[in-house]
């Protein structure tokens, strides 16, 4: 497969080059499949393969970028394709400063991240998926929905600036799994990312959703009483904020921009707790690592906080260039955030519940409708949704209704921060709009703050 695309793409360099065009060609192909669940049974079941092929022609300090769906095939449109950008070149606004073109110093093929067992998974394994995680648990009130989705994405790059070419390839599933009751209104939920089909476990799924459905079941649902709990965040909720804090918070051309709460006053100073340790590492399989970035820079562990100590900002190119810093290997489609585990034993909800308690402790899994208030100043909203939980100093459980909450990054990371469990699991935050680009984080899988203002409680479900 690979041999076919880049001989499609040294083609296109080569008419570029005879035609005396500054070009960099970025291709992308996805095989996308998507199995849905509603009201207990298969509401869709689809699939496409798409090419992509985004052309880039540079003049100085101008830029002109198209992207266009190809049919690798048909070789003259997407010819055509670096004519129009080409022309689109001559006239662009100047830029204030000069984009750099890659130049790729060596031939890439990179299938780390590529697993042909998870690539060749079929309708059957992934309904029966779907069957072992909810066996027992449906009744006529409680329905199944949810969505199991998985693909393959194919990446590569050339420019006219050297023949070299480089070439990824990656497989991605995220499966949620929603059971909801018809008449009381409540959900739970389980999720799951794979990178490689022996990551996915059904069974942990269902043991979860059926721990939840006991609570949801059996324990008095409650409105909590505004004022500031000990809240332990699940994984879902952890990547969230973190996936949110990357784009906020250490990003170079953000923080430029005036549109981080970070300052380049506070490289080397101690800006979150001492247990926060992060880092942007593409050695992590689950979070879907590339070697190199579309400048073909290596790729490389780039901590980001040690120990709640700012150690760096990432860049990428073109933000470096409009700045004058100096590049990361951060032109990518997404970072490798890793957050490191705490010394806390717990690898499941049911150990978190049965833990002796000094104190009640509310357990947020996921927040929704999450947003970011105020940038400079790092706050962030979101409510509580799917699975939350009580837990009382005095061993009893209770299902508290919705609640938000309106914190910043520093209330989330700083001297609040209690501990965080050892145990740590990929979060998938892929976004199943637009092009195909799977995204995940490695986080703890529960992580517990202290004195969480709630802003707003609910008084239903």
């Amino acid at each position: 497969m690979q041999h076919n695309v880049i001989a499609l793409l040294q083609e296109l360099r080569a008419y570029a080059l005879e035609k005396g065009i500054q070009a960099a060609i970025f291709y992308h192909e996805e095989e996308s499949y998507l199995m849905r669940f509603a009201n207990s049974a298969i509401s869709l079941n689809t699939n496409e393969h798409l090419v992509r092929l985004q052309i880039s022609v540079f003049d100085g300090n101008r830029r002109a970028d198209t992207m266009l769906l190809a049919d690798p095939g048909q070789i003259e449109p997407l010819k055509r394709g670096i004519d129009v950008a080409a022309e689109m070149a001559g006239f662009a606004e100047p830029l204030s400063y000069t984009p750099s073109i890659p130049v790729y110093t060596e031939s890439v093929i990179d299938m780390q991240a590529y697993d042909p067992f998870l690539a060749c998974i079929t309708n059957a394994e992934r309904l029966e998926f779907f069957n072992t995680l909810a066996r027992g648990l449906e009744t006529e009130e409680l329905k199944l929905s949810g969505v199991f989705s998985n693909g393959i994405t194919t990446t590569a790059q050339i420019s006219t600036e050297s023949e070299h070419t480089q070439y990824f390839a990656c497989t991605d599933a995220s499966i949620t799994a929603v059971l909801s009751h018809q008449t009381l209104k409540w959900e739970v939920n389980a999720l799951q990312s794979a990178q490689a089909k022996t990551d996915l476990d059904a069974e942990r799924l269902r043991g979860e959703l059926a721990f939840l459905v006991r609570q949801y079941s059996e324990q008095p649902a409650v409105q909590l009483p505004l004022g500031k709990y000990t809240v332990v965040f699940g994984s879902a909720a952890v990547g969230d904020i973190l996936d949110m804090l990357n784009w906020f918070g250490p990003n170079g051309g953000m923080m430029k921009r005036g549109y981080s709460f970070l300052s380049e006053a506070q490289l080397g100073k101690q800006v979150f707790s001492p247990l926060f340790t992060l880092t942007d590492d593409p050695r992590c399989l689950p979070t879907y690592p590339v070697s190199r970035d579309l400048m073909g820079k290596l790729r490389e562990r780039f901590p980001l906080f040690e120990a709640g100590v700012l150690k760096a900002f990432f860049w990428n190119q073109d933000d470096a260039d409009e700045f004058g810093a100096e590049p990361t290997g951060h032109s990518v489609y997404h970072n490798n955030l890793v957050l490191s585990g705490g010394e806390k034993a717990l690898g499941s909800l049911e150990e978190l519940a049965a833990l002796p308690r000094e104190e009640d402790i509310l357990y947020i899994p996921y927040l929704h409708y999450m947003n970011i208030v105020n940038p400079t100043a790092g706050i962030l909203t979101g409510s509580s949704r799917f699975g939350a939980l009580l837990l009382r100093k005095d061993g009893s459980v209770a299902v508290p209704y919705n609640v938000r909450i309106t914190q910043s990054f520093a209330d989330l990371f700083g001297e609040r921060l209690a501990w965080l469990s050892r145990e740590q699991c990929a979060y998938n935050v892929s976004n199943s709009y637009g092009m195909r680009n799977p995204r995940a984080l490695l986080v703890p899988r529960f992580l517990c703050v202290r004195g969480i203002e709630i802003s707003h409680s609910n008084n239903s479900y």
